[in-house]
């Protein structure tokens, strides 16, 4: 029997596996994709905005230490626009340091994979998952390939649209936004200085995020069928759209690589854990990138529950404790419940083309700005080994009077707190 089964080969489920790992505990590692495909695993076109303590968390694993970092590009500001304002809300630290990094997400993969397979606890296992159960004595697992497995725990890190979730009882409130997020690299004519720029504008929303000298990633979210006709261009016709669609701010836009396209749904499951299972990553909060929690909220997932784990090995008692694994959802629903509502009203807000949504968002932008404070508090947090996310500030932003009362944070805290048994004793946190 193994201390830990983990579902799922990604970013978030290679991190934890090697931090089990690297303390002797026995962990056999699941996912469909084979060897060659996971130790290089081709460019996906989605560059994650890191925080510090992300890096702090997977340079801890020795993780981004094998990261190259001519391919990490400091994010020194973030920008926010509505509509076809030049008017910008902006973002920094007020000091030297970036509000996070940039860094290409099969990058991080693989780094996590070398990190990985250097370990001697790990089992690997290249097939899909068939089965999965639990009993006051183990979790167990079938693969498709027909082999069984038993562990003390397993894990769920296969994405939001997780199949071990679904075949351990747990239900998500899923999301369809019925638009499409269209990813790639341009090269363009002016120099973007290191800043991170969002636009609310009408049907669309576009982010571009800075990587190196006079290249960016571009992020294009439209409703599907305007998505298609959009990638149904030749590349030069799609590098004029997107110069007329990011307003020639940045000048002349030129295509670099492939294009890709992501359904944008986002999902938060009713539970993060049940008897011998917890979820950790997408499968337990899959986010909307537009405040771009995504990967940081994994990070921390996986870090939270690793932390608990190892220490009840350490302490030789059940790792599975009903009352250990409570802790850890208890911890990562307060860290994530807030500011998963408060994504979800944003994206109401911020891409409703009404009139009176545009002129709240105008005076939202405008009032923003004029809190200086605030947003060097901002920019400082995220620098902070506990910091948030480069574009957290957007929670910050004005939304409507009727949905704004169904996001007070404060509120939500208190009743996600309420809604799980006191603080676990000392030991076992």
């Amino acid at each position: 029997m193994k201390d830990v089964a983990i579902i799922g080969a990604g970013p978030v489920g290679l991190c934890l596996a090697r931090a089990l790992a690297g303390v002797g505990m026995s962990v056999a590692l699941i996912d469909r994709i084979d060897r060659p495909r996971l130790a290089e695993p081709r460019p996906d076109g989605r560059e994650i905005a890191m925080t510090q303590a992300s890096c702090d968390l997977l340079a801890d694993i020795g993780v981004w230490q094998r990261i190259p970092q001519d391919e990490v590009a400091p994010l020194a500001h973030a920008k926010v626009f509505n509509g076809q304002s030049s008017f910008a809300m902006g973002f920094d630290t007020g000091d030297d340091r970036p509000l996070g990094f940039m860094v290409p997400n099969h990058l991080i993969r693989r780094a996590a994979f070398e990190e990985a397979e250097r370990m001697d606890g790990i089992d690997w296992h290249f097939s899909a998952l068939e089965s999965i159960t639990s009993d006051p004595g183990a979790a167990r697992l079938v693969l498709q390939d027909g082999t069984r497995l038993s562990a003390r725990l397993a894990v769920a890190a296969d994405s939001r649209f997780s199949e071990s979730r679904r075949q351990m009882g747990i239900a998500a409130r899923m999301r369809d936004n019925g638009r499409s997020m269209l990813v790639c690299r341009v090269r363009h004519e002016r120099a973007h200085d290191q800043s991170a720029w969002e636009w609310f504008d009408h049907g669309q929303t576009l982010a571009l995020l800075p990587l190196h000298e006079h290249l960016s990633s571009a992020v294009v979210t439209l409703p599907s069928q305007q998505m298609s006709e959009l990638t149904a261009l030749t590349p030069e016709a799609l590098s004029q759209a997107l110069t007329h669609r990011y307003g020639h701010r940045l000048g002349a836009m030129t295509l670099e690589g492939e294009t890709h396209v992501y359904p944008l749904v986002s999902a938060y499951a009713e539970r993060f854990v049940a008897e011998r299972f917890a979820l950790v990553g997408d499968a337990a909060v899959g986010m909307h990138p537009v405040t771009a929690h995504g990967f940081n909220f994994g990070a921390q997932s996986q870090h939270r529950l690793a932390r608990r784990l190892i220490r009840a090995h350490q302490l030789g008692q059940d790792i599975a404790d009903p009352r250990l694994l409570k802790g850890y959802e208890r911890e990562h629903r307060l860290a994530t419940w807030p500011l998963y509502q408060a994504t979800q009203a944003i994206v109401g807000l911020y891409t409703d083309d009404r009139v009176p949504a545009r002129m709240v968002r105008h005076l939202g932008l405008r009032l923003g700005e004029r809190l200086a404070p605030a947003r060097k508090m901002i920019g400082q947090h995220l620098t902070e080994p506990h910091g948030g996310s480069p574009l957290s500030s957007l929670s910050t932003l004005p939304l409507l009077p009727s949905v704004a009362k169904q996001t007070d944070l404060a509120s939500l805290a208190r009743r996600a707190a309420s809604a799980f048994p006191p603080p676990l004793p000392r030991r076992l946190d």
